[in-house]
């Protein structure tokens, strides 16, 4: 932290309605924010409670007035700045993001502008949210339909994605005229108040968006779920814990969109160029140490040339270098905990157990110059088969199980073959292929001849039970918007 060009962005205490709220150092009102590299602690941190999210909610509630008042270019103004701030401060925002969550430093920057551009991106989607105008049944009326912004919106995000995640959501719900509360992970605050500090310093009012930080993730849950002053709840993390989520916001009738987990296909067929097939591989499962929703679960090669693409592929994963990610050189950070390690582990193990073949890695790394309980080595597993631990559960981990399929319907049934349907990716050549398979995959997003999918103008999102809602694009406005007809009587 002291290598920080501007240190006035690390920040910690919750930013609820243009303050930061100073919880004091009493009565466990702290609790400590680790680097998963060295298992430092980093900063210790105000525990906000549920009295704490309340008063974000009541600040969004009361600016939100004000700032669906503005037009959509002042908003767009305001967006900009911030966004413009966030790129200024990339290299900050990438070493915080770095210290707190553990991903390669080169990466995390990459996140930053990647959270950035849905900001960009939104403030000028902001601008085209159109009505209709429908032709009426009878000569002595009109009907118009508007749109209008649902309101308070609140939000969970997940560790993976400390950035990214929160810019997603926040950037459409500011854009649509709604305000925002958001609690993020407790392993990695930091990067959400950095934001908040940029964003007032954008100009964005007080109490439009609003940063809790505590370790009562029930009890904070409850309020931005069932407050009946929250309009909107949006939520990225693991299935099982948005089904409680939904249920909870069932109780007040709220708008709701998931992003869930993901059991993603990676498919290579014989004609695919195979060299290709393996540079996209390594990108989608190994980066952010295989701790990402969209990233490869299963690889799934046709018989043809599944010997030639697994020597590849596991000679290009040899090289990856694992360690801190402030290290030069570094692929592969951290695991968020040693928990998650041991999780990991017990999928590998267990697949081993029931007929799969270790290629590469398989144990904890050994890692210079750092505590090693949060370090996976890249590993490999062939002779999987689709229903073994590690190919029918979402591995969260630096893994790769490769599966031999015969035929392409095969790869289908087996691509689908599971709960999940949020991303998929294929490599193919024969057109035909291409568009029957893209088209029978039970997914929302599916990577042509492509292992990195996401970006702003595209909208993100799976189906199934990997959620609903898309985030980016121009659909992604849409969750944040309400539709509203006025039938206009009389004219006659």
């Amino acid at each position: 932290m002291d290598k920080l060009n501007d240190k006035s962005l690390l920040k910690q205490h919750s930013y609820i309605n243009g303050q930061w709220l100073n919880k004091g150092k009493v009565d466990n009102a702290e609790f400590s924010v680790v680097n998963p590299a060295t298992n430092e602690v980093l900063i210790k941190v105000s525990n906000a409670g549920v009295a704490d999210a309340e008063l974000a909610v009541k600040a969004a509630k009361g600016a939100l007035k004000g700032w669906s008042s503005k037009s959509a270019n002042e908003r767009a103004v305001l967006l900009r700045n911030w966004f413009n701030l966030m790129m200024q401060h990339q290299d900050d925002l990438g070493r915080i993001l770095t210290l707190e969550q553990g991903k390669p430093l080169a990466e995390a920057k990459g996140e930053i502008a990647y959270g950035a551009s849905f900001i960009e991106w939104f403030a000028e989607e902001g601008k085209r949210v159109y009505g209709d105008t429908i032709p009426a049944p009878s000569s002595d009326k009109r009907i118009i339909v508007i749109k209008q912004p649902v309101g308070v919106v609140a939000s969970i995000t997940p560790w993976n994605f400390p950035n990214a995640m929160i810019a997603r959501k926040a950037a459409a719900a500011l854009a649509a005229g709604c305000t925002f509360v958001g609690r993020p992970a407790t392993q990695t605050p930091l990067s959400a108040l950095a934001m908040a500090e940029l964003a007032e310093r954008a100009g964005i009012p007080a109490g439009v968006f609003n940063i809790v930080i505590g370790e009562d993730a029930k009890g904070i849950g409850k309020v931005l779920t069932q407050h009946p002053d929250v309009a909107k709840f949006t939520f990225t993390g693991s299935t099982a814990v948005g089904k409680t989520l939904i249920a909870q916001c069932a109780t007040s009738v709220k708008k709701v969109s998931m992003e869930l987990g993901g059991n993603a296909p990676f498919i290579v067929f014989n004609d695919a160029d195979i060299d290709a097939a393996v540079e996209g591989a390594v990108l989608s499962k190994y980066r952010n140490a295989g701790q990402t929703c969209v990233c490869t679960n299963r690889i799934l090669v046709q018989q043809g040339i599944a010997r030639e693409f697994t020597e590849k592929f596991t000679a290009a994963v040899a090289k990856l270098v694992t360690g801190n990610g402030l290290t030069d050189g570094v692929f592969i950070g951290p695991m968020i905990s040693s928990s998650a390690v041991d999780n990991v582990n017990k999928l590998v193990q267990d697949s081993i157990n029931a007929g799969a073949k270790l290629e590469l890695g398989g144990a904890k790394a050994q890692v210079v110059d750092g505590v090693t309980n949060n370090f996976y080595q890249p590993t490999i597993l062939s002779q999987v088969t689709n229903d073994m631990p590690i190919a029918a559960n979402e591995i969260f981990g630096p893994v790769s199980p490769i599966i031999s399929f015969e035929t392409e319907q095969d790869a289908i049934n087996m691509a689908n073959d599971t709960e999940y349907g949020l991303a998929a990716y294929f490599y193919a050549r024969d057109i035909g292929v291409i568009w029957r398979v893209a088209e029978g995959l039970e997914y929302g997003m599916v990577g042509i001849n492509e292992g990195l999918i996401s970006n702003a103008a595209a909208p993100f999102g799976g189906v199934k039970q990997s959620g609903s809602g898309r985030e980016g694009s121009k659909y992604g406005l849409d969750d944040y918007l309400e539709t509203k007809y006025l039938c206009m009587g009389g004219l006659d």
